[in-house]
């Protein structure tokens, strides 16, 4: 099993320096073995972590900085909103966060949900329907420019007159794809369609989600084993080595090959380096597949 760790806020402790205490998370995080490093691709900080004034660092920014620092760890989004961006230009800066780092980049992306940024910040947030629209045409172009496919792309919401991607990834084919969220209808059937890993909640209704994605593979010709599935998970911050990998193997058993630890309060000491034991703990979890 692999293990991850996200960072969800940037509100460390009165006269911390914000990008000292970001590196040294990152740094903590390399050097303890985790597979993965996640930030939220959000301009304002969403609710269930704090309040849209605290402290939010813009995702590829971030993540171009954290590939700075360290060596192994591989970086992400979880997840990065279709709309905030234009698709050619994410994909370059996929691209170049994957160059610079010796292929370790990840593509998580999602439709976007968070309305009150967007209208904060002028950018458009069309209706949910849209959304979805221009989240798979996304997925479309990445797939077609990491291809090294230059051809014109014409959707009904994007239109490239010549999708050039150089230099290309390191990464080959390309850049793990992650799609988030667990919507039956739409998003599942994306990540079927077009992802190499999907990213889920650690709810009840988990076991329901990989079925509808089971059944989203067969219709698409998809193997569902080929998929990752990934869980993020808040580890409270007085959680143990025990209870953390306690949550791994409960996960492996359902099905989960990545677990993704969203730790609010890493910047105090210990919780950051105490996932390395947890690594280890959890290094012979296998997803049960049934």
């Amino acid at each position: 099993m692999r293990i991850g760790i996200q960072l969800p806020s940037f509100s460390y402790p009165a006269g911390s320096d914000i990008g000292a205490t970001f590196a040294r998370l990152a740094r903590e995080a390399d050097e303890a073995g985790l597979h993965s490093l996640w930030v939220m691709d959000h301009f304002f900080q969403i609710g269930s972590v704090g309040k849209p004034e605290e402290p939010m660092l813009e995702s590829w920014s971030a993540l171009a900085y954290a590939a700075a620092v360290t060596k192994r760890i591989t970086l992400g989004t979880l997840v990065t909103g279709a709309v905030y961006r234009h698709p050619g230009a994410l994909v370059k800066t996929v691209t170049t966060l994957d160059v610079l780092s010796g292929g370790r980049a990840w593509l998580g992306i999602g439709a976007a949900w968070y309305e009150e940024e967007s209208l904060g910040l002028g950018i458009p947030f069309p209706p949910l329907a849209e959304r979805f629209e221009r989240l798979e045409e996304t997925l479309q172009i990445a797939r077609q420019m990491w291809a090294g496919d230059e051809s014109p792309f014409e959707g009904t919401h994007y239109q490239l007159g010549r999708p050039l991607n150089s230099p290309s990834t390191v990464r080959r084919p390309h850049p793990p794809i992650l799609i988030g969220g667990g919507g039956e209808k739409k998003t599942l059937r994306l990540v079927a369609r077009y992802a190499d890993a999907c990213n889920l909640f650690d709810t009840p209704e988990l076991p329901r989600k990989l079925e509808v994605l089971r059944e989203h593979c067969a219709r698409e010709g998809r193997d569902y084993g080929e998929i990752e599935k990934s869980v993020v998970s808040a580890l409270p911050g007085d959680a143990t080595v025990a209870q953390a990998t306690d949550v791994c193997g409960r996960l492996a058993e359902r099905g989960i090959d990545h677990v993704i630890f969203s730790r609010a309060t890493a910047h105090e000491p210990g919780a950051v380096t105490m996932l390395g034991d947890v690594v280890g703990q959890a290094s012979g979890f296998t997803a049960a597949l049934s």
